[in-house]
């Protein structure tokens, strides 16, 4: 492995905890605008949306219509949702289920 890639690795894992250990959205936001360019935002929004879309039930011509996506992507990122540890269906969960709690406590 070389140097660049190992440092990419552990630049990645900080990148990780650093976000997983935030729970202010808004800076979460400011952070990723400021990291990323408007295309690299959109990709990831509009992955992070069919997703969602897909885990909803919502089909994938649907999804496709909706996000102006190709099929292709729709595909893999139903393939994603299936693996078995699928990284995806856990940030979902894990998504649905914090927006539960907070709409019962603003209830």
């Amino acid at each position: 492995m070389s140097e660049n890639h190992q440092t990419y690795e552990y630049a990645l894992k900080e990148l990780s905890l650093a976000l997983a250990k935030t729970d202010d959205e808004e800076l979460i936001e400011r952070f990723l605008k400021s990291l990323l360019t408007k295309y690299e935002l959109s990709e990831i929004s509009s992955r992070w949306a069919l997703v969602r879309l897909i885990d909803e039930g919502i089909s994938q011509r649907k999804i496709a219509q909706k996000l102006g996506l190709s099929l292709c992507k729709i595909t893999r990122g139903s393939k994603e949702l299936k693996k078995k540890d699928s990284a995806f269906k856990k940030l979902i969960d894990r998504y649905k289920l914090v927006s539960e709690v907070k709409e019962k406590t603003l209830s």
